[in-house]
């Protein structure tokens, strides 16, 4: 069982492709600034990504022409 599961994170992002979209861009975000400082970061991005999803710490914003 995947947590958190599939249905919770499309009540936060209505899409699944859009959820892909973000998640794969965060968890590019969080490995380049984690790259810059030369850290060690025991949590992989993609979790860390969904992670914050989830618990609502990302806001998106879609252009209204969409």
């Amino acid at each position: 069982m995947l947590y958190p599961s599939l249905q919770s994170l499309l009540k936060q992002v209505n899409s699944r492709y859009l959820l892909v979209n973000i998640i794969a861009r965060r968890s590019r975000d969080i490995s380049n600034s984690v790259n810059e400082r030369e850290e060690i970061y025991n949590e992989k991005p993609v979790s860390r990504a969904i992670a914050e999803i989830a618990a609502g710490e990302l806001r998106i914003t879609l252009p209204e022409d969409l």
